[in-house]
């Protein structure tokens, strides 16, 4: 079933790339100094890396459908490690804090649903559970989103009731609730999908 959405296509505005993007948020921990988060765009080189945070990334998606390790061990990450850096709109950012790695986002320059190159889909994102609940992953979103002002779309497993909570409550602040949510149950998609124009950021939304 897909609720209806009244989204206007707007055209591609490419967005220029920045290596870096640095915030400082606040650790839980009143004691100890604000952390540093950094975006920072990855190489080719990087691919070794990336394969070894999809293992954990696939450890923790394993507890919401249900996958199992090969008999080497590992997760099957498909085809995602390969296309990172041979397709030409495919994008990958290492999320760090204070100088360490902490996460990445895979994106995509076209809509996952419609193939429009005016769309910025969030194809994969992930912050280690050490930095979770200290406002490290809504930073991290907010640089992601900076790096492109236009339309974006961001996608959940309908059984990822986390994810959803997380990037509901991320987008709203970023756009002050000016986003649109759509649940899909086809072959594109299945679960719900938010979807936002970055243009349209709110002004107490993380500064950059």
């Amino acid at each position: 079933m897909i609720v209806p959405s009244t989204a206007r296509r707007l055209d591609a505005r490419r967005a220029p790339f920045y290596a870096t993007s640095t915030h400082r948020v606040r650790s839980l921990s009143t004691e100890g100094p604000p952390l540093n988060v950094e975006l920072v765009r990855t190489t080719a080189t990087d691919e070794p890396v990336l394969g070894r945070l999809l293992q954990l990334y696939g450890y923790d998606f394993s507890e919401v459908v249900g996958m199992d390790v090969g008999d080497d061990g590992l997760f099957d990450v498909g085809t995602t490690l390969a296309r990172c850096w041979a397709e030409p709109s495919r994008h990958v950012f290492w999320c760090k804090v204070d100088a360490k790695l902490a996460g990445f986002a895979i994106l995509d320059e076209r809509s996952r649903l419609t193939g429009d190159p005016g769309v910025v889909d969030i194809a994969e994102f992930f912050v280690m559970r050490k930095y979770r609940r200290q406002g490290v992953g809504s930073i991290f979103a907010t640089r992601v989103f900076d790096l492109y002002p236009r339309r974006w779309e961001v996608r959940e497993r309908a059984q990822n009731t986390a994810a959803r909570a997380f990037w509901r409550k991320a987008i709203d602040r970023y756009t002050g609730g000016n986003f649109e949510e759509i649940l899909l149950d086809d072959e594109r998609w299945r679960g719900p999908m938010q979807s936002f124009d970055a243009r349209a950021k709110a002004t107490d939304a993380p500064a950059a």
